[in-house]
């Protein structure tokens, strides 16, 4: 598998205006998976150095052509999460990124994925895009995206794949071509993770949940990591969350 090299790094979004590469090197320390063992090289906040790692494998789970879209939850039950990432490009010394797609894909909340229902033990309507889709990213790199808090499904820890791309073509609903610069996941607090399964909706999927410290593909190294950072939307799990991240690629 050709492998490129990219940074990721866990951080509150900015209120207003671009991402300073200075905000991408105060995050914590970065690392990334891979099918094989990654390389860390440390950020260096008071030199502003973009971290560089391996990406980590897609899956067997992805579809091409997502819809390009804010909202994929379709009529999926679940907790709502407001995703806001940013990306930057540590070609061009971490600025932000601009008309960059972010596609995401995860499971519902019985840990089934559309377009392979079944695959997780549970019988359900499968159109090919719940839980799929994306958005281009704005002249600060932000982009938007809302969806449900995933269902476990066997073997893996509860996580969101990522993909971003460049110099696609966009269609009426979704995209052609251009290149991929970024394959990653993204996993949840094990701690919230834990009350969400065992809460309605996602209380019905009866499968094994693997455990985020026991999971193949996440590391332990937190934010650095893919471990989204989490705000509550209210007082109870089921009110949903928001979660931010800063994903860096470098297009070169």
């Amino acid at each position: 598998m050709k492998r490129r090299r990219v940074l990721i790094g866990g951080a509150t979004i900015a209120a207003a205006g671009g991402l300073m590469a200075a905000g991408l090197a105060s995050a914590d320390t970065t690392t990334s998976e891979s099918d094989s063992a990654a390389t860390t090289v440390s950020s260096d906040a008071s030199s502003d150095v973009c971290t560089l790692t391996e990406e980590v494998t897609e899956g067997p789970y992805w579809l091409s052509g997502a819809l390009v879209r804010e909202d994929i939850r379709e009529d999926k039950d679940g907790f709502e999460v407001q995703y806001t990432f940013t990306v930057v490009d540590q070609a061009n010394d971490c600025a932000p990124l601009e008309n960059a797609l972010v596609e995401i894909w995860h499971a519902d909340a019985l840990g089934e994925y559309s377009g392979y229902v079944g695959k997780n033990g549970h019988t359900e309507t499968d159109d090919s895009t719940f839980l799929r889709g994306g958005q281009t990213t704005d002249s600060n790199g932000q982009v938007s995206i809302t969806s449900i808090w995933p269902g476990h499904y066997v073997s893996r820890a509860v996580h969101v794949h990522m993909r971003v791309h460049t110099d696609v073509t966009l269609t009426d609903d979704s995209y052609t071509g251009g290149s991929i610069v970024h394959t990653g996941q993204l996993f949840f607090d094990a701690d919230i993770n834990s009350e969400i399964q065992a809460t309605s909706p996602y209380s019905g999927n009866t499968t094994t949940e693997t455990q985020l410290d026991d999971d193949s593909i996440y590391d332990d190294g937190g934010a650095s990591s893919g471990l989204l950072t989490l705000t509550a939307l209210g007082d109870s799990v089921s009110d949903g969350y928001a979660a931010t991240l800063t994903v860096g690629v470098s297009t070169s």
